[in-house]
């Protein structure tokens, strides 16, 4: 039985991670679900984690591959606990304004500089959407959970293991 090697996972996550980013803006610009603050810091999240990842699967040296692999773990926790906020607190207030996900956007200056992907548009109850039933940030949440066990799955590999 063939397995995926360690640098295949990392592609595969980096693109899936690309794809939700894609997904999202389709579901703003062309069906009207407008994000709040925890719904870009989200996104911000799925941005750099599709670049890391597929970075990490570029590079020849399985050392260092592994360590990225590891700190994406890390950064994949950081938006499974950004969605699971939205969902229990953010989207049961009235305003989510200067919470951290608003500062951290504001920060970064990125709703500003590219406001059709950052810029805020609702308010975390007006977010509140559902995808064929569940909410939009435990889709997300999901896709979080599975990119951080395989970016750990990835970073545990033993080097040459399926031709890391």
């Amino acid at each position: 039985m063939s397995t995926l090697s360690p640098r295949l996972i990392l592609a595969l996550s980096g693109l899936a991670c690309a794809a939700a980013v894609v997904g999202a803006l389709v579901s703003q610009h062309h069906f009207g679900m407008l994000p709040c603050p925890w719904c870009i810091l989200q996104r911000m999240i799925f941005m750099l984690l599709a670049v890391w990842l597929l970075l990490a699967a570029a590079l020849p040296w399985s050392g260092l591959r592994r360590a990225m692999a590891g700190l994406a773990v890390l950064l994949a926790g950081s938006g499974v606990a950004a969605a699971l906020y939205q969902h229990f607190v953010a989207a049961k207030l009235n305003s989510c304004a200067l919470t951290l996900a608003d500062r951290i956007i504001t920060a970064t200056g990125l709703d500003l500089r590219w406001p059709d992907v950052f810029e805020v548009k609702a308010s975390c109850a007006d977010a509140a959407v559902s995808l064929l039933g569940v909410p939009y940030e435990f889709w997300a949440l999901a896709l979080f959970a599975l990119v951080g066990v395989l970016a750990l799955v990835s970073a545990l590999a033993r080097p040459g293991h399926a031709r890391s």
